[in-house]
């Protein structure tokens, strides 16, 4: 079997269509459908099935790419066995993350890897929780985030999950505000009851701890706002226009800000970052790897 057919039906595993395993692996739809023909053929079964507009594997076709994740990691391991021979930890990779991921994460790792012959090309990428996994077909290193408590990106076929942080979720207050009034002792949910609340928007994280902590049996949170910007969601905050759920070390140095934490529930999300099985035994990609969880363990600290 063709190595480049293989990597096709990975990519429309991940991808869920034709159209995007092609712009992932540069190629026409129709060089793809020739791929996975080709290798329907051979295996002589189908491989694939419409849903609707998508396309998705069949049995066979998911047992197939399986197989396939493992030919392209002993592929990979053969071709990082002679870079290991050369000390040759240098080179291009691609590194995204989710805009407050970025801004608590690029530069250090940029800082750290200065002058070692380690390029790093970085991109944000804010999206919503499925779609993240999806992105290690195109990038090197995907910085995610999820609530805390969700799955670690179950049903993400050939992608290797490295920890990072836990960063707990605080209540942002403006300084006026009642609440700010309490010191150290942080608040209850049964404190909230009536609040206004800034968010992000539907299918995001941190907006999926807020309705998992806050909402009963008699009511949600009241939205007022759904912001993704979180420095957008600060200012409002800071002016009184609603309270807010925020990530404590991306968020905690706003003047006009007070951050509170939730008492007697865990409110936090967790920090991953995600690569490809093949791509992870890339000698530059390891290093990079190994440089975000230093940088996570002395934010952690």
């Amino acid at each position: 079997m063709d190595v480049r057919a293989l990597e096709a039906l990975r990519a429309v595993r991940s991808q869920g269509s034709v159209t995007g395993a092609a712009a992932v692996l540069h190629l026409t739809p129709s060089a793809v459908s020739q791929h996975l023909a080709s290798l329907a053929r051979q295996s002589g079964t189908p491989l694939t099935e419409r849903v609707g507009r998508g396309l998705r594997l069949t049995r066979a076709g998911l047992a197939l790419a399986e197989a396939a994740d493992e030919v392209a990691v002993a592929m990979a391991r053969a071709r990082s066995a002679v870079l290991d021979q050369q000390e040759a930890a240098t080179g291009l990779v691609r590194v995204s993350a989710f805009s407050s991921g970025a801004e608590l994460l690029l530069p250090g790792l940029l800082t750290r890897l200065a002058g070692t012959g380690v390029e790093v090309e970085c991109s944000d990428e804010d999206v919503a929780l499925h779609d993240f996994a999806p992105l290690t077909d195109r990038i090197d290193v995907v910085i995610a985030h999820r609530p805390e408590g969700e799955p670690a990106w179950v049903g993400a076929p050939g992608v290797r999950v490295v920890p990072l942080l836990r960063e707990p979720l605080d209540v942002a207050v403006g300084l006026g505000h009642p609440l700010a009034q309490r010191g150290d002792g942080g608040v209850r949910p049964t404190d909230l009851a009536d609040e206004r609340w800034i968010t992000v928007k539907e299918g995001f994280p941190v907006g999926e701890v807020l309705r998992a902590v806050l909402s009963t049996e008699a009511a949600a949170p009241r939205v007022v706002s759904r912001i993704n910007d979180f420095h957008v969601v600060l200012e409002l905050v800071a002016a009184d226009h609603g309270i807010a759920l925020l990530p404590r070390y991306t968020c905690g140095r706003h003047p006009g800000v007070r951050l509170l934490p939730l008492r007697g529930v865990r409110a936090a999300r967790r920090i991953d970052a995600l690569v490809r099985a093949d791509t992870a035994e890339r000698p530059v990609v390891r290093r990079v790897l190994d440089e975000l969880s230093a940088l996570a363990a002395e934010l952690a600290a």
